[in-house]
């Protein structure tokens, strides 16, 4: 095994988000050539004819979406093919609050591929008996447990304790990471007093955005269960990229209907 492919099956181990780039085709002295590229730090290994740069950024917006895909890029030999492979980190759904919803929550979630991370001070609330499909369950606060956790583009937050007490630390520290979903339960009261107290604690205005409260889709969901699939929707639509809008609504626009006819 080259030294380029252990070190990439080292980070995959580590779940560190990392692509492999192979030249493919084009001048035959750099067929063959690796690129390890990581989201942040230096890239390992070479391509050679000034590739590195260009191919690395390409790199970086590939692995963040999650796609391996071949990338051509001009030279002063000519073309260059490369192909990038990615190795993002497994999806993560941290839900912080063992309450009834966040049992149907992990349901639905494990059934979408995501590993599921249950965190409550509250041993009662925190047990395999509630939560036999989670990957893990944390007795602990917020705080404690973000001390050590890992965090990145791949993970995905739910806070559902409704406590002030426990809730305002992991938003403040969220605000401050890479994640890519950021939910938070409450109506829009709660929601507004709680980004009253943020605020007061040193979040900004730009950091607050970030936060999708009150949480999930609007589907008019009652029940525990509805308001998980609410939940799942937006973390869904959020990965993709897309707002969660009706595709209904899309294909009867006016400039989808010209483009039909």
């Amino acid at each position: 095994m080259s030294g380029l492919r252990r070190r990439l099956r080292e980070l995959i181990q580590a779940e560190v988000p990392v692509a492999l780039i192979t030249v493919v085709r084009g001048p035959e002295r750099l067929l063959g050539q690796k690129l390890l590229v990581r989201l942040n730090g230096e890239p390992e290994g070479e391509l050679g004819a000034g590739l590195e740069g260009r191919a690395a950024e390409r790199a970086r917006a590939l692995l963040q979406a999650g796609r391996s895909e071949s990338v051509v890029l001009d030279t002063p030999e000519g073309e260059v093919e490369l192909f990038v492979e990615s190795h993002p980190a497994p999806d993560t759904l941290l839900i912080f609050g063992g309450v009834h919803t966040a049992v149907h929550l992990t349901r639905f979630a494990k059934l979408l591929g995501f590993r599921v991370r249950i965190v409550d001070a509250r041993g009662l609330f925190a047990t395999w008996e509630r939560f036999p499909e989670a990957d893990e369950i944390v007795v602990a606060r917020a705080e404690d447990y973000l001390k050590t956790a890992k965090l990145g583009p791949n993970t995905y937050v739910a806070v559902l304790t409704h406590d002030p007490k426990l809730d305002d630390p992991a938003l403040l520290h969220f605000l401050r990471t890479d994640v890519r979903y950021l939910g938070a339960v409450g109506s829009r009261k709660t929601n507004a007093a709680r980004m009253e107290r943020l605020l007061q604690k040193g979040a900004t205005p730009e950091e607050l955005a970030r936060i999708h409260a009150p949480i999930g889709l609007d589907l008019g969901g009652q029940t525990p269960e509805e308001m998980a699939l609410a939940i799942i929707a937006e973390i869904v639509a959020v990965k993709h990229g897309r707002s969660g809008g009706s595709l209904r609504a899309q294909a009867t626009r006016p400039e989808a209907l010209r483009a039909a006819g």
